[in-house]
Formats: structure tokens, sequence, C-alpha cells
């Protein structure tokens, strides 16, 4: 079985292509931190590359950015290529089957606030209240 479910924040944000047939593709690293501490007593983190294809692609590059929480599910995969020195290249990213944004609301959260704050309180001394 290959299943991979991590959490993590981005590193920056999200880049969206498009295949030469037209389908997109959204590559992002997620840096999730270990939840041990090593000798040193600190948590390491790793960066994982994610890719993301169709129409969750382009839902991820409009509403993720540099340091958005995102909780990815989808499989582990390895591939290769050759590089301009002659060597062979291998690359480890992560495909994404799900995504789940984590965490507060960014853009929508300062505009709530505002409409809050334009709210008047009633005055409860008269009794033109029906309670």
């Amino acid at each position: 079985m290959n299943k991979a479910i991590i959490i993590g924040n981005l590193t920056k944000d999200p880049e969206l292509t498009q295949t030469t047939s037209g389908i997109s593709v959204c590559r992002f690293t997620l840096a999730v931190s270990r939840k041990f501490t090593n000798a040193d007593g600190e948590r390491e983190t790793d960066f994982l590359n994610i890719v993301v294809w169709r129409n969750l692609a382009d839902i991820c590059h409009k509403y993720l950015k540099k340091g958005s929480k995102a909780a990815v599910t989808g499989t582990i995969q390895t591939r290769s290529y050759d590089a301009q020195d002659g060597s062979k290249r291998y690359v480890t990213e992560i495909v994404a089957e799900d995504i789940e944004f984590v965490g507060a609301k960014t853009n929508g959260a300062s505009e709530e606030k505002e409409e809050v704050s334009k709210l008047e309180p009633i005055s409860d001394d008269g009794d033109d209240l029906p309670f």
C-alpha cells in the first residue's frame, strides 16, 4: 500500500503550470515538523514536494499561499531524469489525491471583523423592545 498523509505549511506560493495538452499542474513544498526531537532537543523539519493535478491544482493555486497550513493525502512517487552534466537525478514527491485547507481563513477574517465593528449596541433603557 502506498499512502501518505501529512500536514504542514507551504514554504512559498504554489506554482501553477499546464501540460502541453492543457492539464493544470500545481507544485509546492510543505514543511512538516517531525514528532520527536533530535539529540540537541530540537525538532527537525522535512521539506516535502507536493504535486497536484487538474481542478484541484487550480483550487490550490487560488487559495493557498506561503505559510498556509494544508493537510495532504496522496501517494509517494519517485521519478528520475538525466541532468545536463550527464548524471542521473532522482525526485521523490507526493502526488496529492485530496487536500484540506487547515487553519484560519486569512482573506475573509479581516472583512468579518470590520463588519462586526460597524454594529451598534441596542439600548435597553426603553420599553420599545418586543421581548
